[in-house]
Parts: structure tokens; C-alpha cells; sequence
């Protein structure tokens, strides 16, 4: 499937309207006035099975509910997500085609939105549904801080050695650097130092490391790394002198950095460092794995707790039975949005006067007050916002 995100808005507006003689006749007059006689949109019908009603007062209750649910999967859904674009690092321009819903673009998804009735059976009440999910995007939640966290740390360990493996000559690895031959070995009273000197300072160097103590074992000093601001030396020396002779270096500008040759460790280190790499590449494949059905899950998930929410506001305002059209608009672009929404409220503003389902309940039931619940825009109509673009920061609902 194409993805049309690129030329089309990425948000999504599923509004619901009361049936008129027919669903099919709310659909028709809804597509006409927004799709055919101006182009400002384009609809698609979003089903909704027959879910089960309950009482009044639970449904005002799960009203509230479901918009705390709505907004803590679609934070998890956009966690996943940014972090698989952190996992592919330098494949980042990847990302969009590894965010799919049910091996499909999340337009197309939401387009052609079929409910799953094997992971959320309608026979359930609409609490245990909503519960479902929970705990389903939950879980989600609690394995992407652990799987993140692990790899994050096995990430750092690798930089900071490579850090360590390609830095300047003051902080970095030696052991790459140097051969045996550059030192005194396995001598009692004799022994060889690493300095590095600044570039500016080399005459300075060889004209003083001779003396900078006494017993320095003279024409000893040769050098044998240059990066772009320093150089290395080699100098030996009797090892009751070492002390003083790192006092006097650091006195002059050079550092003499602390490094013994020992082959184990120096060979233990890059195994280390070779170890690490390795476990990065193996584990990469499966985390990406993972984000890619998970985000899917918890996507997917996601629009479910939507057609809960349109159908649980449906009838708490337009009353039963049950009898109202789900349908899912893309704007053409955010310029048409006002005239998009001053459409529609042409076409259903008739239905703020009309009674709704709660008019003969007090008003001091806990959660009624303004039935779209936690949405800061109140429309006639059941409105709420979907937007596809997982990396934008910016969420309305």
C-alpha cells in the first residue's frame, strides 16, 4: 500500500452523527456537503460493531475513563515509535515505512478499520474491553523501559570505548599505539614512560627530557604516535626517578600518562570492545522486532479506544437505541479546516436543541458535565482528532 501521508493532512477527524430515515442517508448527506459539492475532505465509513450499552451510569463513568486510556496509549504508541527511530540511528530516514498497523500504513489502517474481534470480543462488556487494553499497552509500556534501558547501557559502554579507542592522545586507549619493542622489559631498576607533548613544545622536548631528572637513560626518547595536537614519546629512566620525573613533565607541559604494557589486558580490551559491538548487532535485529509489532499493538489499540469513545459518547448523546454513523474525514490540508468546520456545523448544529439521552438526569452526576469529556473544543457533533504523524510532538485529541 502506498503510504498517502506525504501529500494529504496526517490528522483525521472521526466525528458521529445521529441516524436520519438511515445511517446510509447521515453518510450521504455528511460526504456530499464535505466531498462533492466542495472538496474540502475525503470519507470513508468507520465501523463500529454492536457493542453492549450497560447502564447509563457506567457509560458516564467509562466516558471519563476512556479519555485517560485514549491519551496514555497514544503516549506508548509514540514512545515505541520514537524510540525505533533511535535504534536505527543512521537508518532513521527508514522509520516511516517500519510504522505500520497490521502490516499496513497507518492511514490506510485507520481507513479501512475492522475491529479485532479475537483480541477484544464484543460479547464483553465495554469496561472489560477497555480493561483489555490497558493492561495490554501496559505491558508494552513496562517492556520497552526494560528492553530500552538495556540496550541504552550496552550503547553508552560502546561509545564511551570507542570514545576511548579514538580520542585525544591525553585520554585515550594506548594500547593499539605501541609494540613491545617500544619499552624495557622485565627490568628491576629500569623503566620506560609514555609522554605526550604538545606540538609547539617538541624542541622543548628534546632538549629537556635528558635533564628533567638525574639517571635518565640518555638518547632514549623516541616518538611513536602524532595526532593533530600532539606527539608521543617514549623516554626510560632508572624507576626510583619515576616520581619526580612526572613532577618535572607536568611542570613543562608534558603529560606523562599512566600506562604499564601488559598484553592480557591490552588484548582483554579489545575483546571487550569487539564484544560489545558484536552484542549491539545481535540484539539490534530482534529490539527492532519487537518495536515494529509493538508499535502495531499498541497503534492499533489505540484506534480501538477511539471507536470506544465515539460509540460511548454517541449514546450518551443521542440517546437509544443505538442508532448513529461513525465516519472518519482527512482534511485536504489545515487551510480548509475552518470551512471544513463550518460545514459541519451547518449541517448538524440542529443537534445542540434536540434532547439529549441524559436532559431528564440531574446535572450533579459525577463526570456529566459536558459529556466530551476532557476535550477542550465542543462541537454538535461526537468529535475527536487522530493524528498519524508519530514523531510530532504536538497531540491534540
Amino acid at each position: 500500500a502506498a503510504p498517502q501521508q506525504g501529500t494529504m493532512s496526517t490528522e483525521f477527524w472521526l466525528i458521529s452523527a445521529p441516524g436520519e430515515k438511515t445511517c446510509q442517508q447521515t453518510w450521504e448527506k455528511m460526504n456530499n456537503n464535505t466531498a462533492k459539492t466542495q472538496t474540502l475532505s475525503s470519507n470513508t465509513k468507520f465501523h463500529i460493531p454492536d457493542l453492549k450499552v450497560g447502564t447509563l451510569d457506567i457509560l458516564v463513568g467509562l466516558s471519563d475513563e476512556l479519555g485517560k486510556l485514549d491519551s496514555y496509549v497514544e503516549s506508548v504508541a509514540r514512545k515505541v515509535a520514537q524510540y525505533l527511530g533511535d535504534v536505527l540511528e543512521d537508518q532513521k530516514d527508514k522509520l516511516q515505512e517500519n510504522l505500520l498497523a497490521n502490516g499496513v500504513d497507518l492511514a490506510t489502517y485507520i481507513k479501512r478499520f475492522q475491529w479485532d474481534m479475537a483480541k477484544y470480543p464484543i460479547k464483553q462488556s465495554l469496561k472489560n474491553i477497555s480493561e483489555i487494553i490497558g493492561k495490554q499497552v501496559t505491558q508494552i509500556d513496562t517492556d520497552l523501559k526494560s528492553k530500552s534501558q538495556a540496550y541504552n547501557n550496552l550503547k553508552g559502554n560502546l561509545q564511551a570505548m570507542e570514545r576511548k579507542a579514538t580520542g585525544s592522545l591525553l585520554t585515550r586507549s594506548l594500547g593499539d599505539l605501541v609494540k613491545k619493542e617500544d619499552f624495557v622489559m622485565d627490568s628491576e631498576y629500569l623503566q620506560t614512560l609514555l609522554v605526550v607533548v604538545p606540538k609547539q613544545c617538541y624542541d622543548d622536548w628534546k632538549e629537556k627530557y635528558e635533564t628533567l631528572t638525574d639517571m635518565v637513560v640518555p638518547r632514549s626518547s623516541k616518538m611513536i604516535y602524532e595526532d593533530h595536537d600532539h606527539g608521543m614519546f617514549t623516554v626510560t629512566m632508572f624507576t626510583r626517578v619515576v616520581d619526580e620525573y612526572k613532577h618535572h613533565a607536568r611542570e613543562n607541559r608534558f603529560v606523562v600518562r599512566d600506562f604499564q604494557y601488559n598484553e592480557e589486558e591490552m588484548t582483554a580490551g579489545k575483546n571487550e570492545l569487539s564484544k560489545l559491538a558484536s552484542d549491539k548487532k545481535k540484539q539490534f535485529g530482534p529490539l527492532v522486532r519487537w518495536l515494529k509489532v509493538n508499535f502495531s499493538e499498541a497503534f492499533t489499540a489505540w484506534i480501538h479506544v477511539k471507536a470506544l469513545r465515539v460509540f460511548v459518547e454517541s449514546v450518551l448523546r443521542y440517546g437509544l437505541p443505538v442508532n448513529f454513523q461513525a465516519m472518519l474525514l482527512q482534511p485536504l490540508n489545515k487551510k480548509v479546516h475552518r470551512k471544513l468546520r463550518d460545514t459541519l456545523q451547518q449541517l448538524y448544529s440542529h443537534l445542540d436543541s434536540s434532547s439529549f439521552a441524559v436532559d431528564d438526569l440531574p446535572m450533579d452526576i459525577p463526570g456529566l458535565s459536558g459529556l466530551n469529556i476532557g476535550q477542550g473544543e465542543y462541537y454538535p457533533y461526537v468529535y475527536y482528532s487522530i493524528n498519524t504523524d508519530m514523531l510530532s510532538d504536538v497531540v491534540k485529541r
